[in-house]
């Protein structure tokens, strides 16, 4: 992907950097000119994804494309602030469309209304990364399956109540650099002694440093098994968000949709069944998912979407640029205690 991205688009015009000049600032050129070189494909318009749009679009891509093939709610409305209020009826990208171009007119935005599991597998392979929200499991992993031996960098997240996560599959080896303090050698006429021969760190001074990632995929990051080798070791780390995860994205499969807050007393009964079966298939206690859970997980909060979108959008940015360490690869996010759990999962 590196050299894919920098042949594309490798001048930045005067107005793209006086437009990006503050990211230029912050993470350099060269990392502004790959975004500038990068297209991504956002799947799910609703409360996420439309903060992964505002943050994807500022950030400067290439191009964005919007694709959703669900019709505006009074609950859309509420949840993501590109939609009009008086669009209800209307396809959610094709709402969406006019306020996310007019965050950054240099962005390529358009809307697809197509059903994402309609695609043909080469439609996904057109872009940089894929970012799906609201999908199925079983969609994601056929994504992430697809998508992952053409180094295409997978991200799949959603939100549901208080709680959200983020997930990255950055291939087997996702290059970035990081900057460091520069060690400064001594020279051959410093005085003797244990001291002078230390090598000496500059904080005013900084190199980039290049570093190799792997990681691992969707499909081994939800099929652990938690009764043998290194993952029993790490299984008190784990977050519960986890196994809420597993237990929503079952309701999913099973029902065709997420827990709805008009149908709170059937949803609930149908959790805590689902809590049950899907625990103990997996060898562990449903002790690991308090009953209460039921309490907190229903529709899309839009203060945890801004939250959860923040991250997925920066890691989407960080992955593109290859700037900075990347998560690896859960980011769970817990609103009723205000914290996020990061990297329980690398690479194999």
């Amino acid at each position: 992907m590196i050299d894919m991205v920098e042949k594309e688009d490798a001048i930045i015009s005067e107005e793209e950097a006086a437009q990006y000049d503050r990211q230029i600032r912050l993470w350099g050129l060269d990392a502004q000119k790959r975004l500038r070189g990068s297209r991504v494909l956002l799947v799910g318009l609703g409360g996420l994804g439309a903060e992964v749009a505002k943050n994807l679009i500022l950030a400067g891509v290439k191009g964005l494309t919007l694709l959703d093939h669900e019709l505006v709610t009074e609950e859309s409305c509420r949840a993501q602030f590109l939609i009009p209020v008086d669009a209800l009826g209307q396809n959610r990208a094709q709402a969406s469309l006019e306020r996310a171009q007019f965050l950054n007119p240099m962005v390529e935005v358009e809307a697809d209304t197509d059903k994402a599991e309609d695609k043909p597998d080469d439609f996904f392979l057109k872009f940089n990364a894929v970012c799906l929200t609201h999908c199925s499991r079983d969609f994601m992993v056929r994504v992430d399956q697809l998508c992952a031996p053409k180094n295409i960098k997978v991200f799949c997240g959603d939100v549901f109540g208080y709680h959200g996560y983020m997930f990255a599959d950055l291939g087997q080896e996702h290059q970035y650099v990081e900057e460091k303090p520069k060690v400064v050698k001594q020279s051959e006429d410093a005085n003797d002694g244990p001291e002078a021969k230390k090598p000496k760190v500059d904080p005013n001074e900084t190199t980039m440093v290049k570093k190799t990632a792997s990681f691992c995929s969707l499909k081994e990051a939800l099929e652990v098994d938690w009764m043998g080798g290194k993952a029993k070791t790490n299984f008190k780390n784990i977050p519960v968000g986890y196994f809420l995860l597993q237990v929503l994205l079952k309701f999913r499969t099973d029902k065709g949709r997420d827990p709805q807050p008009d149908s709170y007393t059937e949803d609930s009964g149908l959790l805590l069944q689902m809590r049950e079966d899907v625990l103990e298939a997996m060898g562990v206690s449903i002790d690991l998912l308090p009953p209460n859970f039921v309490s907190y997980c229903f529709s899309e909060m839009s203060p945890v979407c801004a939250v959860v979108g923040g991250v997925l959008g920066q890691e989407i940015v960080k992955a593109l640029s290859q700037r900075d360490a990347p998560h690896r690869n859960f980011f769970f996010f817990d609103g009723l205690k205000g914290s996020g759990v990061v990297d329980y999962f690398s690479n194999k």
